[in-house]
């Protein structure tokens, strides 16, 4: 894989500068260490980002999530959370926003490049398959699918195991499965196989 410009959101300056360092180490170029949400915009309008870590609790009035539905809507670039947040209402708001994986610190220094590359291979390969957007899934449904729906159904997209759906979402097992039966019943379908052959067609 080509070498990745990595942009660093985090409201610490010692630990911005430590992923830098380790990011370096690894090959990676870091575009920037910024620690206000409302830099970022800016950032991404000037340079090529190929992927962001962004902290959660950030300076200012915007959080990283805020940032995160931005980057989501307008930029389409894959994010890693960086986060010690545990609470559930967080979390589910993260997961909303279509994350590419979490880092919870405190963190050791080995979790970062195999996160980030992993993170880019996902990307990279969701990108090359047609898995259908929210709008064109809702458009004959009586019953729509929630954005929360939806970023399960794309886990599931991915192969993912429902264990690995909920830790990657940060949703409990039970939550998980009463989405999926929301899903299944919306969309009359009652298995992953069959969701996915609805998906595919």
């Amino acid at each position: 894989m080509p070498q990745a410009n990595i942009l660093v959101v985090e409201d610490d300056p010692t630990i911005a500068i430590d992923i830098r360092f380790n990011l370096e180490d690894h090959g990676y170029v870091v575009v920037d260490t910024i620690h206000r949400a409302e830099e970022v915009t800016h950032i991404l309008d000037k340079h090529r980002v190929d992927l962001i870590l962004l902290d959660i609790n950030l300076e200012g009035e915007m959080t990283g999530v805020d940032v995160a539905e931005i980057i989501h809507r307008d930029y389409h670039i894959p994010f890693i959370f960086l986060t010690s947040y545990s609470d559930e209402n967080t979390l589910e708001k993260a997961s909303c926003t279509f994350p590419a994986g979490y880092i919870v610190k405190p963190f050791k220094e080995n979790d970062l490049a195999p996160a980030i590359r992993m993170a880019l291979v996902r990307y990279q390969s969701k990108s090359q398959n047609t898995f259908p957007t929210l709008d064109k899934i809702n458009k004959n449904l009586v019953s729509y699918i929630t954005v929360a729906e939806y970023s399960i159904m794309n886990e599931v997209w991915s192969g993912k195991s429902n264990l690995e759906i909920a830790e990657h979402l940060y949703i409990s097992k039970n939550t998980l499965k009463t989405h999926l039966r929301n899903i299944y019943s919306k969309l009359d379908v009652h298995s992953k196989p069959e969701l996915i052959s609805w998906l595919r067609g």
